[in-house]
């Protein structure tokens, strides 16, 4: 395939992602969204969690941005089915937001969200620095990468391909499902960002900080697996879902532009693991802090 139509699917990809979290309004604090088909036959987390934070943000005044999110993943999603979005507004003061966010399919909430939105003030300044790391563009794509793996089953590859097209996501060392079988260090690192630039009307503050929402939940367990030798779904030696997930939106930065997603699991007890990590702008901007726990389990 020539890198002009690649480009071209690349981008009809991004604007297809971009469709699915353009909500559809049916009543005031009432959304509706559709899904696309996941590696797994369940709704994509990360998907609905994106969903749900742009509910959120539709409720929001434009000058009050999201600096924070928890959520939990009640029941698995179905992806042939709509997906409601409830909004309750709990606090609108003088600088700050909340609103809280259930999912409902088939009667039954499946997802909620509590999010918290701040109007710009200047305070204090620190932050981590930015760990180590190569320049992204020296590193396979995720096509060049899956397509060398020969253990992979023909059909795993394309659903990975597929699920990941609108994202250009880049792994600075092998993934749990290329290299396993022996334990390894639990510290994973990934760069991303959308293939393709963001404009017009929907380049807004929001977008940004909904596609690394959806971004997030990809690999953020990578690392649990890492600790075990485990490859994962994609090879059948790990049975997971996400349990929990919480993530902290420290500066301005864009979906579009280089992010480096640092990730480490500092534990795993009671057929659950837990993964933490910041996502750093190229230039060394702390970005954003995030927390995952998941069921991890071997298959019975």
């Amino acid at each position: 395939m020539s890198k002009a139509r690649q480009a071209r699917q690349a981008r009809q990809a991004l604007d297809d992602l971009l469709d699915l979290l353009d909500l559809e309004q049916i009543e005031e604090n009432i959304f509706r969204g559709q899904s696309r088909s996941a590696l797994i036959p369940r709704v994509f987390g990360g998907q609905v969690a994106a969903q749900a934070l742009v509910a959120a943000g539709r409720t929001v005044p434009e000058d009050r941005l999201a600096h924070s999110l928890h959520a939990y993943f009640l029941r698995p999603g179905d992806p042939g089915a709509p997906i409601v979005y409830t909004v309750e507004r709990m606090n609108d003061g003088r600088s700050f937001t909340a609103r809280r966010v259930l999912a409902i399919q088939h009667g039954q909430p499946i997802f909620a969200l509590s999010a918290s939105f701040q109007r710009y003030e200047e305070g204090f300044e620190h932050q981590a620095p930015m760990p180590p790391s190569v320049d992204p563009v020296t590193l396979p794509t995720s096509e060049e990468r899956l397509r060398g793996y020969g253990h992979l089953a023909p059909e795993v590859v394309e659903k990975f391909l597929e699920a990941r097209e609108a994202i250009d996501l880049r792994y600075v060392d092998e993934p749990p499902y290329g290299v396993f079988g022996e334990p390894r260090e639990p510290h994973s690192q990934v760069w991303f960002r959308t293939n393709g630039k963001l404009g017009g009307a929907v380049d807004e503050p929001l977008l940004h900080v909904v596609l690394a929402t959806y971004v997030s939940d990809m690999t953020l367990l990578d690392s649990v697996l890492l600790a075990h030798g485990r490859g994962g779904w994609a090879v059948g030696d790990i049975v997971g879902a996400s349990l929990d997930h919480a993530m902290w939106f420290h500066r301005p930065f864009r979906a579009d532009e280089w992010l480096l997603y640092d990730q480490e699991s500092p534990s795993a007890h009671g057929g659950r693991g837990l993964g933490q990590a910041r996502i750093y702008t190229q230039d060394g901007r702390l970005a954003v802090s995030v927390i995952q726990e998941g069921v991890v389990r071997v298959p019975r």
